[in-house]
C-alpha cells in the first residue's frame, strides 16, 4: 500500500467516529484507487472515498456538489446510485453505504465477455434515462465538457508515448495508423452524463451478471453521448456496444456516427487506462487495456 494510501487509511476512523456516533467500526479495507479518488470499505458496508484534488478549496466544493448531484441523480437513474451519509468538505470525503454487487473490474475477463451484451443493454438503458434529463434541470451540479475530437487525439498521442513500449507487436501498426488519421467529426447535442462509466464503476451481481448499480460521479458532466458508450467499447467490446446502442434508442441521434466517434473515443483512452494501470501497479487495468487492443487495433 502507498504512503498516501496507509496515511488515508489511518484517518477513516476517526472521521467515521466523528459523523456517525455510536457506530463501531471493526474493519477498513482499501477499495479501490482511480485516477481521482481513494476509498476504502468500513465494516463491509460503508464507502468512505477521498478526492485526489490537491487544492483544498477546489477538493472541498467537488465533493459537496457530488453529494448534491448524487441526490438529484437518484431521482433520474433507473439504476442504484450512491446516496451519501455524509460529507467532509475539506478532506475531500464523501461516504455512503455500500450498493449491491461487485465491480466489473474485479470478475473474470471470461463472464465478461459471455454476458458483455446483457450488462451493455441494461447501460444502454441507463445512459438513455440520463441523456434525457433536461439540461437545466442539474444546473450549478454539473458542468460542460466540450473537448473537441482533435484534442483527444492529442492527448491520446501523448498517453500512447508513455506506453508504447507495452503496446504488443501486432497491435503496433494499426495503432500508428489510428495517430495519424483524420479524426471523427464531433458534431452532436451535448447531455448529461456519468462520464466515466468504466467497469471500475459498474457493479454486477456476480452471479446472474445482473447491473446492480453505478458508483462514482464525480466526473459526470455534459458530454457528447458518445463519450460513456466509448468507455463500454474499451472495456467490454463490440458486442456490448451493439446492445448498448440498439437499447439506447433516442430516436434523434445517428447510430453510424454515434459508434463511430464512441470507437474513436475507445481508441483514445485506451492508452490512458494503460498508463494509469502501469503507474498505480494495479493489474487489473493493465490486462484489461492490453485485451482490449484485440478489438481496438486489430492488425
Amino acid at each position: 500500500m502507498s504512503r498516501r494510501r496507509r496515511g488515508r487509511a489511518a484517518d477513516v476512523p476517526g472521521i467515521v467516529a466523528a459523523r456517525l456516533p455510536g457506530y463501531r467500526i471493526t474493519s477498513v479495507e482499501p477499495l479501490g484507487e482511480g485516477l481521482d479518488n481513494l476509498a476504502y470499505e468500513v465494516n463491509g458496508e460503508l464507502v468512505v472515498r477521498f478526492a485526489k484534488e490537491p487544492d483544498p478549496v477546489r477538493r472541498g466544493a467537488l465533493v459537496d456538489r457530488e453529494a448534491r448531484l448524487l441526490s438529484a441523480v437518484a431521482g433520474i437513474s433507473p439504476l442504484p446510485v450512491p446516496e451519501p451519509v455524509f460529507t467532509v468538505a475539506e478532506q475531500g470525503c464523501l461516504a455512503y453505504r455500500k450498493l449491491p454487487g461487485v465491480p466489473l473490474l474485479e470478475l473474470p475477463r471470461h463472464g465478461r465477455a459471455a454476458h458483455a451484451s446483457s450488462i451493455g443493454a441494461g447501460l444502454g438503458g441507463f445512459l438513455a434515462a440520463l441523456h434525457a434529463v433536461p439540461a437545466g434541470r442539474l444546473a450549478g451540479l454539473v458542468d460542460a465538457d466540450h473537448q473537441p475530437t482533435a484534442e483527444w487525439r492529442r492527448q491520446a498521442a501523448a498517453d500512447h508515448g508513455t506506453v508504447a513500449g507495452r503496446i504488443p507487436a501486432e497491435h503496433r501498426r494499426p495503432v500508428e495508423a489510428f495517430l495519424a488519421a483524420a479524426p471523427p467529426d464531433d458534431e452532436h447535442t451535448p447531455v448529461f452524463s456519468h462520464n466515466d462509466l468504466g467497469i471500475e464503476h459498474v457493479l454486477v451481481d456476480p452471479v446472474t451478471w445482473t447491473v446492480t448499480g453505478v458508483v462514482d460521479w464525480s466526473d459526470a458532466a455534459v458530454v457528447d453521448p458518445a463519450r460513456d458508450f466509448g468507455l463500454l467499447h474499451r472495456d467490454l467490446g463490440p458486442a456490448a456496444t451493439r446492445a448498448a446502442v440498439h437499447r439506447y434508442r433516442t430516436g434523434t441521434a445517428d447510430p453510424a456516427a454515434l459508434v463511430e466517434r464512441a470507437v474513436f473515443y475507445a481508441r483514445c483512452g485506451v492508452f490512458e487506462d494503460l498508463a494509469h494501470g502501469i503507474g498505480t501497479g494495479q493489474d487489473r487495468y493493465v490486462t484489461k487495456s492490453l485485451t482490449a487492443l484485440e478489438w481496438l487495433f486489430a492488425s
